[in-house]
């Protein structure tokens, strides 16, 4: 749990951030509970995502790793994030979607590049 819980935290952070960007560029009113409001279906799908990759791979899978753990809960947050935006009744212009799969894929992906690189290179020292 000690390995997964800081995973799970910057997951989650990002996921936020994301949300808080999209809101600060269309100018939305009521920060807290208007970012709760948009960050809910977006965490309900990273949930989901992390749910998957623990299901399909049993511990078996390194949270923090790219493949196969950053590309399942990425997909999941993204198609889940949708379908629960759908069930709250918000929108899911193609436009977003697009928006959203590049941004979470940058954000959920990039930092486990990075970190990989990162331990890479110490290791290699």
């Amino acid at each position: 749990m000690k390995k997964v819980l800081p995973v799970l935290v910057v997951d989650i952070v990002l996921v936020v951030v994301f949300c808080a960007i999209g809101r600060r560029s269309h100018d939305e009113a009521n920060a807290l509970a208007g970012l709760a409001s948009t960050a809910w279906p977006f965490l309900g799908g990273l949930a989901i995502g992390w749910a998957a990759n623990e299901a399909l791979y049993r511990n078996k899978s390194v949270p923090a790793s790219v493949f196969p753990a950053g590309v399942i809960i990425w997909v999941c947050t993204v198609a889940g994030g949708m379908v629960l935006r759908v069930i709250g009744g918000q929108g899911t212009a193609f436009s977003f979607i697009v928006v959203a799969t590049c941004v979470l894929a940058l954000f959920l992906l990039g930092w486990r590049a990075v970190y990989a690189l990162v331990r890479k290179r110490s290791t290699a020292h």
